[in-house]
Order: structure tokens, then C-alpha cells, then sequence
């Protein structure tokens, strides 16, 4: 079974949609309920720009189950080009190309295998840029 949990985060996952708090300007990702700079609890969707850098990466060898068949991958915190940062993995990249300061761009992609009874989960990855 899917978890519900999943399905609440598909306007995060799917578009990029952050929260902005209309009294602060804060930009929080995932969306939260109430400000953590002000307290503030009126917020507009921001759509994050797709572009970004490495901040730091670890390389994963020994997988969970449902990602074995993508080891080795890179997981990586990026600071997107508006400073949000975020958790992801780096797609299409082997290990030894991802570095601190790699630009990268963020793609939709599927996020794991599941049995064919289960429904397919996509979301974002970053992706190296070149050059």
C-alpha cells in the first residue's frame, strides 16, 4: 500500500512548491504551518528555480532494498539558486563526478522500483551540469 504520506508531498515533489511567509518573506521547504523565523502562519506557494550547487554528498554502497539496483548513488544536501536547501539524489552521475560546488539542476525522475501492484513514485534528483 502507498503510504498517505507520499500523496501529501506530490506538490513538493512533483513542482517545487515552497512556502513563503507573506510576513517575513521566509521560504520554507517543505511547506510548514507556521513560520520558524516569525511565527507567521500566512503563507504563498513559490515555485523553487531548478538550478543549484553541492554543498556536501555521501555515496551510498550498501542500499535499502527498494534502491539496490541504483548503487553505488550519491546523495546530496543542494543549495538551490535562491539559498533553499535540500536532500537528493544525484542522477546519471557515477560517484567520482559529484563534488562540493558541482552545479546541478533539478529533474523529475522515478525515486524507486516497487512490485507492479504498487503505484510508481516520482520526484526530483538533481542532475550534474556540464562544464
Amino acid at each position: 500500500m502507498i503510504s498517505p504520506r507520499y500523496h501529501r508531498e506530490i506538490p513538493q515533489r512533483y513542482r517545487l512548491e515552497a512556502g513563503r511567509c507573506e510576513d517575513c518573506g521566509e521560504i520554507h521547504f517543505p511547506p510548514r504551518f507556521v513560520c520558524r523565523k516569525c511565527g507567521g502562519k500566512r503563507f504563498a506557494i513559490e515555485v523553487l528555480p531548478r538550478r543549484g550547487k553541492v554543498l556536501t554528498h555521501t555515496t551510498i554502497w550498501i542500499p535499502p532494498a527498494p534502491f539496490e539496483i541504483q548503487k553505488p548513488y550519491v546523495v546530496a544536501i543542494v543549495e538551490l539558486e535562491n539559498g533553499v536547501r535540500l536532500t537528493c539524489m544525484v542522477a546519471e552521475a557515477p560517484p567520482d563526478e559529484v563534488r562540493i560546488g558541482t552545479p546541478v539542476e533539478l529533474i523529475f525522475r522515478r525515486l524507486q522500483a516497487q512490485p507492479v501492484w504498487e503505484v510508481l513514485q516520482y520526484g526530483y534528483k538533481a542532475r550534474v551540469l556540464a562544464g
